[in-house]
């Protein structure tokens, strides 16, 4: 496969004298085309041609702004952890194994956070999106002004995907939000942390497990994650009016919606102890934590200490209740393989 400008050439589509000006688009696109062919020295006829191809889907729009209400843990919980997603996280780590090996090996990853990653993601690559990967960043970065300026530059890293021929720009797809192949990562991450693993020099994100795995324990080892050390830790005895100014919360929320970047575990776990809070293993006091209520029924909370790889986690996706159900899926699959198979069990 060429770059998206050979491909072009050979099918006689190209025409080299063609007009930005005049080839349908808007201003503000073509002004976008400008800004990206001078940034990235691409092509401003490549680019033109395949933007004309893309699309608005209004309903791309509707998804991103009506997403559903926010859920409670009790109630998102067991959309991640099931009998049949467990199920197939003990089936795709006995299938792909070695990969899982190597990639522990290399960089670090424990291989059911691994799996767990790719569980809740797409169902092991199962359900990694149907819509067109440049219809929905095409949408988004021209029809959605809350976030325009970060979907025009994942554009742009979608633009350098198709010169780079990482896969034909114009069906790929993906999900509305233009993330991709079972680990889902937007145009930007595609390029930043996807590997070849096989050394068969095409990165695949899609179909070959050996890419998808190497691709997760990369992105994970590059955010910091540390080998070995725990992830969470359940909690009792706490107060949830005396121990209140300990949680992780904003306002009203006992628990933040979100862990932004900067926002690292903030109570070390000696003075969670030393509040008289219990924890469910011992670990080194020293280490830092967040302390986050989750809802385990309606005004019912658990509580868990979540430490710098709860952190990292979040790095994947900002969500408290992401990390958790990442967390816990990997449990029930290293502990249900474990009974089937034999051998330890990992994640602490």
């Amino acid at each position: 496969m060429g770059s998206v400008y050979t491909r072009l050439l050979l099918t006689g589509v190209l025409n080299l004298h063609i007009s930005a000006s005049v080839a349908g688009l808007s201003a503000q696109v073509i002004a976008f085309v400008d800004e990206a062919t001078q940034e990235h020295a691409l092509f401003k006829e490549d680019v033109v041609r395949l933007l004309e191809q893309a699309q608005h889907k209004q309903d791309i729009i509707d998804k991103i702004t009506g997403r559903a209400e926010k859920k409670g843990w009790y109630q998102y919980r067991p959309i991640f952890l099931n009998e049949l997603r467990i199920s197939k996280g003990v089936d795709f780590w006995n299938k792909n194994i070695e990969s899982l090996r190597k990639a522990e090996e290399t960089y670090g990853v424990a291989p059911e956070i691994i799996v767990a990653i790719l569980g809740v993601e797409t169902y092991y690559g199962e359900r990694a999106g149907n819509t067109r990967v440049i219809d929905a960043l095409f949408t988004l970065a021209f029809g959605y002004p809350e976030r325009a300026t970060f979907f025009r530059e994942e554009l742009k890293q979608f633009l350098l995907l198709a010169n780079e021929a990482v896969f034909d720009p114009v069906t790929v797809t993906g999900s509305y939000a233009g993330a991709m192949g079972a680990p889902q990562f937007i145009s930007s991450s595609y390029r930043k942390f996807a590997v070849d693993a096989d050394g068969d020099d095409h990165i695949d994100l899609w179909k070959n497990n050996a890419d998808i795995i190497a691709s997760v324990a990369n992105y994970f080892a590059v955010h910091g994650w540390k080998t070995g050390e725990p992830v969470a830790v359940q909690a009792s005895n706490v107060d949830k009016e005396k121990h209140s100014p300990l949680f992780y919360s904003e306002g009203d929320r006992p628990l933040k919606e979100v862990i932004d970047p900067e926002d690292l575990p903030n109570h070390s776990l000696s003075e969670l102890t030393g509040a008289g809070i219990r924890l469910e293993k011992t670990i080194d006091g020293s280490a830092m934590a967040y302390l986050m209520p989750f809802e385990a029924a309606e005004g019912q909370f658990e509580y868990w200490a979540g430490m710098h790889n709860f952190y990292v986690i979040t790095r994947y996706n900002r969500s408290p209740l992401y990390a958790m159900a990442v967390y816990q899926l990997s449990r029930e699959i290293s502990v249900r393989r474990q009974a089937k198979e034999g051998g330890p069990v990992a994640t602490p």
